[in-house]
């Protein structure tokens, strides 16, 4: 591995010119009387932002404890949606593939039917679990089949028509989920209409009318690994991602590998661990990508709650590729509203990235810097003394050690931070109250008397304050070559 990699980082965020601790959460809305499992945003002008707990959906879009559900008697809380703008208004759409199909208006839920106002006949709308939006057409997937459906342009009603894959999914299965994927067809950007199997098939539309063969061809059937998860397609920029077993793949270069070459997935830099989630969690609920344009951030929640322990997410610098693990966050289910990441969990609805703490408690992290020959392979050393160069707005609770010869057992122990409460602007006296001040460089050796070829720093931390890791500083004595 490079000397700038890690083989352990959690709980902290590698950005472009350092490494930073992970910031944490506060909670936003609070009392659900159920796990939250999805969060569906309302795109308009000015969103909206609702929970799906239990039985009910909940207007979760300002912060404070639970209200009136807006929407009861359902069968479940695990809700696909889309927005679409027609003549008629701004809407969302969401369906679960058990109960009726919700249709939002801004102001008014309407479980859709063939008999509702607006209605949808041709299909039975119970049996439609996921939705897009695809050249102003919606379109859905139908549970247990094939067989995608599809209404006239710009309406959120009307008579469903039928797209069969039967006849060019080779391996069978069914739509696990639909998407649209930009790309560049020869002629400029063009859309594309993809389906993803139950058995990793990769189906890929081009035109705009599926009713006329000479605007609509199949471009291709490829084989992939099988999805993980109802939500395995994200857009991402001028791709598509789809999450599969073989890791997160984007189909503008999976569709020319298929499954021949190992490095096609953008999860490759993390594909040990990856590789072991999906074997361990693949078939709980949970599996989701999101991507958080302001910081960067691509987030792949894994659900493990089932184990008994808490869902933990993998996470890469969209900018440099960079991945690390965040751990302590009970999250379920996230959404991106008003370019904020929220998350859905145990009961409450929480604002990440948005603090320092996790909810006024400390944020624990560990790191385990990639081993180090230090230019001399072969060569005996008696590493003296370590040190991380930290900076950070306080004293955060740090302990390092270093590890040799690709050892990578965790310090033994752990670390606590105790926050100082400091003084708030126009309420505190000044000269007598603690004010903050501006990030300071922390420079601590410490003593390791540790004997290897190959060392690395072990370090944990703990706090409530900005943290910074900036460099890893080593002292050792060479020895000679061992054979």
């Amino acid at each position: 591995m490079k000397e700038t990699d890690a083989v352990v980082l959690d709980n902290f965020f590698p950005t472009a010119s350092d490494v930073i601790g992970r910031k944490g959460y506060s909670n936003h809305m609070t009392g659900f009387a159920a796990p939250v499992e999805s969060l569906l945003v309302y795109a308009t002008t000015s969103e909206k932002l609702f929970a799906c707990a239990g039985t009910a959906i909940y207007n979760a879009t300002a912060a404070g404890a639970v209200a009136t559900a807006e929407v009861t008697g359902l069968t479940n809380s695990r809700w696909q949606h889309v927005n679409i703008t027609t003549a008629g208004g701004s809407f969302m759409y969401a369906v679960n593939g058990v109960d009726k199909p919700l249709l939002y208006d801004g102001t008014n839920w309407t479980p859709i039917d063939n008999a509702s106002t607006p209605a949808i006949t041709g299909v039975t709308t119970t049996t439609l679990k996921d939705v897009t939006l695809f050249k102003n057409r919606l379109w859905f997937a139908q549970d247990n089949t094939l067989t995608a459906w599809y209404l006239p342009t710009d309406s959120v009603g009307g008579t469903a028509s039928p797209l069969a894959l039967s006849g060019v999914a080779k391996r069978g299965g069914e739509i696990v989920s639909i998407g649209t994927w930009t790309l560049d067809a020869g002629e400029g950007m063009d859309d594309h209409w993809v389906a993803i199997t139950s058995e990793g098939e990769a189906i890929v539309y081009k035109g705009t009318d599926p009713s006329s063969a000479t605007t609509w061809a199949l471009v291709g059937v490829w084989n992939l690994g099988a999805p993980i998860g109802q939500r395995c397609l994200m857009k991402y920029a001028g791709d598509i991602l789809l999450l599969c077993v073989d890791g997160i793949m984007p189909l503008s270069r999976a569709l020319v590998n298929e499954r021949i070459a190992a490095n096609v997935g953008i999860t490759d830099k993390i594909q040990s661990a990856m590789t072991a989630a999906a074997v361990n969690y693949a078939s709980y609920f949970g599996w989701q990508m999101v991507h958080y344009p302001k910081g960067n951030m691509l987030i792949l929640n894994v659900p493990t709650e089932n184990d008994g322990d808490n869902p933990h997410q993998y996470v890469m610098n969209t900018t440099t590729g960079a991945w690390c693990r965040f751990t302590g966050l009970d999250a379920q289910c996230w959404a991106i509203f008003n370019d904020e990441p929220y998350f859905g969990g145990d009961t409450t609805v929480r604002r990440f990235w948005n603090t320092f703490s996790d909810n006024a408690t400390n944020i624990n992290g560990r790191a385990l810097q990639a081993f180090s020959y230090f230019g001399r392979r072969g060569v005996l050393k008696h590493f003296k003394m370590a040190r991380p160069v930290l900076s950070s707005a306080g004293r955060p609770a740090v302990r390092a050690g270093i590890n040799v010869d690709f050892d990578t057992t965790a310090l033994a122990g752990s670390v606590t931070f105790s926050p100082i409460t400091t003084a708030t602007w126009d309420v505190s006296v000044w000269d007598v109250a603690l004010w903050g001040g501006d990030l300071t460089v922390i420079k601590d050796w410490q003593t390791m008397g540790r004997v290897g070829m190959a060392g690395a720093i072990n370090m944990i931390t703990s706090s409530q304050i900005e943290l910074h890791w900036m460099a890893s500083d080593f002292i050792y004595e060479p020895g000679g070559f061992v054979g």
